[in-house]
């Protein structure tokens, strides 16, 4: 691992561990789509999407990468995060779409993106 501390050092399994807004604005401003999913600790629904989303940052080219909100209050303001996970779909910087429905396949969510990105 280099010495530089951005974000994108920071993965495990193809998913982005994003600490706070500035990581978050920075990480969705590097592509062209970006999947982020709020979670938070304690979560089980948000730790059963792990595997999920590891293996649709493999499969898809797009980045995808994980925030948790709790103690960063703008950014739950900005994105009104009311329940967790949720998942917020940029593209070229700005958010798009966004889905909190709970525990989601990979399927649906891989479906979810292309509706939005096409």
């Amino acid at each position: 691992m280099s010495s530089n501390s951005d974000a994108a050092d920071q993965t495990t399994n193809g998913v982005v561990q994003l600490e706070n807004e500035s990581e978050l604005d920075a990480f969705v401003s590097k592509g062209s789509v970006a999947l982020v999913e709020f979670y938070t600790e304690g979560c089980g629904i948000c730790q059963s999407m792990e595997p999920v989303i590891g293996n649709l940052a493999r499969e898809i080219e797009i980045s995808v990468g994980t925030v948790n909100p709790r103690d960063d209050p703008p950014l739950v303001d900005r994105f009104d995060v009311r329940s967790v996970p949720l998942f917020v779909l940029f593209d070229d910087g700005e958010p798009v779409a966004r889905l909190a429905d709970g525990f989601v396949s990979g399927d649906d969510l891989t479906d979810w993106i292309e509706e939005h990105t096409q």
